[in-house]
């Protein structure tokens, strides 16, 4: 029998919450470096890949064969530049969440297989193991309404919050206890590769009761997406 979310069916500009863990959740992600990797691999995937100066980089006489060879990985490097948004993410020890518009239908598939084939290459070889590192392929579920575009971006940013630790006011650098995009949806900082527009739009940037971070530090209520999160 096939596994909650794991047949999919995609739109053309749908949205969807993805997500993955680890082979019997063993954790995925074992030391900074890991998360760095991940995350520099969303950043080159959804960046807009500028051939013309790589190729005018390539043509110089002075290149490195060590440049050189980076170069051309770059241009062989699949690139989702316009075709895949990612509103907001968190990476969890051994799972992470992914909230993702596409704007044709076969791009999330392309763009996750990717995604995992890479970091499992990077993954193996770096801790000498070998065979699957996720438990099976991706999950994703389709979002279908505002209300749950809004309710899903706060359960995933919820996530790595220590709520022992919320300051009241200025940096969240100490109640993040793991990588997420809640920082840009909050202004402390910039990250071309991650969209806010869509969901902040929503909250006011003036008034604090009404802001994101209002919305997001509310008590979890998960009812309006049940059908939209991670099998238990």
């Amino acid at each position: 029998m096939a596994a909650k979310n794991s047949r999919k069916t995609y739109a053309d500009h749908g949205y969807y919450h993805i997500y993955n863990r680890g082979v019997e959740k063993r954790h995925i992600f074992l030391d900074p470096q890991d998360y760095g990797v991940f995350l520099s691999y969303l950043k080159e995937y959804l960046s807009p890949k500028d051939e013309k100066a790589l190729f005018a980089r390539l043509s110089k006489p002075n290149v490195s064969p060590q440049e050189k060879d980076k170069i051309l990985k770059l241009l062989r490097l699949n690139n989702f530049y316009n075709e895949i948004f990612l509103l907001a993410y968190c990476l969890m020890p051994n799972h992470f969440h992914l909230l993702i518009k596409q704007s044709s239908a076969l791009s999330i598939d392309k763009f996750m297989n990717s995604l995992a084939l890479r970091y499992v290459i990077y993954f193996n070889r770096k801790y000498n193991r070998t065979g699957g590192l996720f438990q099976d392929v991706y999950k994703a579920v389709s979002v279908t309404t505002d209300e749950q575009l809004l309710y899903l971006s706060r359960y995933i940013h919820q996530n790595p919050l220590d709520r022992n630790k919320l300051p009241k006011k200025g940096s969240l650098d100490d109640s993040l206890s793991q990588p997420s995009s809640y920082p840009e949806y909050l202004d402390q900082r910039k990250t071309n590769w991650i969209t806010t527009d869509e969901i902040v739009s929503y909250f006011s940037k003036t008034n604090p009761k009404s802001s994101y971070r209002s919305f997001v530090e509310q008590t979890e209520d998960i009812s309006l997406i049940q059908k939209l999160l991670i099998d238990n």
